[in-house]
């Protein structure tokens, strides 16, 4: 028997980030499947929901789909009252053996990100907003 002595990492708040070429049309397709607007400014970015599942629509942000993590947020894109800083998991990540590509602020407090690319190069974003 094997014990796991590796202590889980709180990443945060899930979504799928998807890059799109028309913010309206992908939001509209979404909207047909029971997702519903969250919050975002209906011109570059929209997040929605339908359940626990959260997409978000980025139009000319990023070059590929990704995955999102929000430590500091809870499902309702609310802040929590205790989570693990992102900078934190950076240093986590980087005890994991896992190289970040971009780190926005290793040091300060508050809102900052980083994102690490998985094995086949999908990209993962820690983002934190608080």
């Amino acid at each position: 028997m094997t014990t796991n002595t590796t202590k889980t990492m709180m990443l945060g708040n899930f979504s799928v980030s998807f890059t799109v070429k028309d913010l309206a049309a992908s939001m509209a397709f979404y909207e047909k499947l029971g997702f519903t607007k969250l919050t975002g400014d209906g011109q570059g970015w929209i997040i929605l929901r339908n359940g626990a599942a959260t997409v978000g629509l980025f139009q000319g942000m990023f070059e590929r789909n990704m995955l999102t993590f929000n430590p500091g947020w809870d499902a309702d894109g609310r802040a929590l009252e205790r989570f693990t800083d992102v900078r934190e998991l950076l240093r986590q990540v980087k005890a994991a053996g896992i190289e970040p590509v971009m780190v926005s602020d290793a040091t300060g407090k508050g809102p900052a990100s980083f994102t690490v690319a998985d094995p086949d190069g999908n990209p993962v974003l820690f983002d934190q907003h608080v």
